[in-house]
């Protein structure tokens, strides 16, 4: 195993870890894809070239996209949440509980 494929090695255990433990939404999915393309590198120094291919085109390709539509989908319903509770309904609480009237 030469220099090159110990640094690759290392820098998917860092990939991986960084990915895990990132609060961050978008800068997991970022560290995921650059996790893939060292994957699709590594199968290609080790003469797999249909797997490099698969991993770059699944992993780093199809994956994030679908992965940041899903994250773009969820930011636009918390907006779109946060906009409804800043507005409020009268006659609603923020929880949605009706408001108690005067008629007991």
């Amino acid at each position: 195993m030469n220099y090159i494929e110990i640094a690759l090695l290392g820098l998917v255990v860092i990939c991986g870890m960084s990915a895990c433990l990132s609060r961050n939404l978008m800068v997991a999915l970022i560290i995921f894809m650059a996790y893939s393309v060292i994957m699709s590198i590594i199968w290609a120094l080790l003469q797999a070239p249909d797997l490099a291919v698969t991993e770059a085109a699944v992993g780093a390709g199809v994956s994030s996209v679908l992965m940041f539509l899903t994250l773009k989908k969820l930011r636009d319903i918390s907006r779109e949440t946060k906009k409804e509770l800043a507005e409020g309904e009268p006659g609603k609480e923020l929880n949605g509980t009706e408001k108690e009237g005067g008629t007991e």
